[in-house]
């Protein structure tokens, strides 16, 4: 079965999303004040310029050389230093607690299990943990016991809040909506 996702609306981006699990980690945690799209875009533009996208070469690259890649334009985020330093942070985790093998991060264990793993992740907090669990969940197929309740509102069925809901264009659109809508009734 091949898997299709639309998070980067780009079919060269959004394949790597499918295929690499790193990838997709990297492009929730750079899917931070920049539009979604660019934030999932980001691993196939690091892809581009490495020649590939290995979750050791970033762990072990010079911090420096890595922002370079990084900021070269066009930028793979608004704020390239910071998120070099996330992107290299979170790859270094992933090597010494994983073996450089994200999906061991929901290989076992029930949905908290998972949620708290993630939630250890640099550059991931509570909402990131429980966006990207929603995210496995919808659409990876990765449903540890317990998962919906440990993504909160996240992982409710038929929702249109994040990323994790987001199939196509009309889905985009939805979320972005959802989101507009919240904002404007915070501000109430």
């Amino acid at each position: 079965m091949t898997r299709t996702v639309c998070l980067a609306q780009n079919p060269d981006a959004d394949a790597l999303l499918a295929s690499d699990m790193f990838a997709l980690l990297t492009g929730m945690l750079l899917d931070q004040q920049i539009p979604m799209e660019k934030a999932f875009s980001g691993p196939k533009v690091l892809a581009d310029r490495m020649g590939g996208l290995d979750v050791h070469r970033i762990a072990d690259a010079d911090p420096e050389a890595f922002a370079a890649i990084m900021a070269t334009p066009p930028a793979v985020h608004r704020f390239p230093g910071s998120m070099a330093k996330r992107v290299q942070a979170m790859a270094r985790f992933v090597v010494e607690n994983y073996d450089g093998d994200v999906t061991r991060i929901w290989a076992d264990g029930d949905g908290a299990a998972v949620f708290k793993r993630l939630k250890a992740l640099p550059g991931f907090g509570d909402q990131k943990a429980k966006i990207f669990l929603a995210l496995l969940g919808k659409q990876f197929g990765v449903r540890p016991e317990g998962w919906r309740a440990a993504a909160g509102h996240y992982g409710d069925e038929g929702s249109r809040r994040s990323v994790a809901d987001v199939r196509d264009q009309v889905s985009l659109l939805e979320v972005r909506d959802f989101k507009k809508a919240a904002k404007a009734a915070a501000k109430e």
